[in-house]
């Protein structure tokens, strides 16, 4: 999710909720304590040079339970965010702690946010030798020696 699609998202909520990928809710006391820009730069395993640009939302609950943040005042803190660090429209990070500091893509099912596990992947597969064995469905393999009711299987 990009930064305009949550301010967009948030517009229409009366209250913010983030859901874990368990189905559980981070607990309604949370703050959002840090919007920041991510900068990597890096060399995949096939030798070619990468960079990508994110924003990261750093969630985190406090024993304050008098205080909850309203889609209104997330909206303000991103906007500042905005001019302040001269964010363009970047993807959603979400850092959350669950004993250690998790990472994790953001997605929106119509009432909440959702903390989307993310997934590492070789991005060289064709460079370094890796390869992906297409998967295939047993109701879509054929064979012309084995038909129902031949007796051969």
């Amino acid at each position: 999710m990009k930064i305009s699609e949550i301010k967009e998202y948030l517009k229409d909520l009366e209250k913010i909720a983030f859901q874990l990928p368990d189905g559980n809710l981070v607990p309604a006391h949370f703050h959002v304590t840090e919007i920041g820009k991510i900068s990597k730069k890096f060399i995949d395993c096939g030798g070619t040079i990468r960079s990508e640009e994110k924003a990261s939302f750093q969630l985190w609950e406090a024993n304050d339970f008098n205080h909850r943040l309203h889609p209104e005042k997330l909206i303000s803190i991103i906007e500042l965010s905005e001019k302040v660090l001269e964010l363009p429209d970047l993807e959603i990070e979400v850092e959350y702690q669950q004993g250690t500091i998790a990472k994790f893509d953001l997605g929106f099912d119509g009432r909440n946010f959702l903390l989307l596990n993310k997934q590492t992947d070789c991005l060289a597969k064709d460079e370094c030798g890796v390869q992906n064995k297409p998967k295939l469905k047993m109701s879509e393999l054929q064979s012309s020696s084995c038909k129902p009711n031949s007796g051969c299987c």
